[in-house]
């Protein structure tokens, strides 16, 4: 069975360990967009520290949580996003000005909204 979204389900293991409490949570398989995503979340302080292994097959992540994560999630399917429109979308994404971010893919990297 082929993964369709690979950090649509890394998101989701790492927001059902946060919500039943663990402090660790494994990921697999890895990709580069999953590790610079990580990177994002852990200059933000969504969490600690995360360890890719690689064993020579998917590869694996362990991610050290801290409990600040509320939710996180991929909107799905991509979509085109104009710059024109961008301030407009942020508002319509997030629940409000001082709380949250949106994280970007695009041709220069990953980026956050700020």
């Amino acid at each position: 069975m082929v993964k369709m979204s690979v950090l649509n389900d890394a998101l989701k293991n790492i927001v059902n360990a946060e919500k039943a409490g663990k402090r660790q949570v494994l990921l697999r398989p890895v990709s580069k967009v999953v590790v610079k995503f990580l990177r994002v979340m852990q200059k933000h302080g969504y969490i600690n520290e995360y360890e890719v292994i690689d064993d020579k097959r998917n590869g694996k992540i362990i991610v050290d949580l801290n409990g600040r994560l509320n939710k996180c999630g991929v909107i799905s399917p991509r979509f085109d996003l104009a710059l024109r429109n961008f301030e407009k979308t942020i508002y319509q994404i997030l629940p409000s000005r001082q709380f949250g971010f949106v994280v970007l893919t695009t041709n220069q990297g990953i980026m956050d909204h700020e």
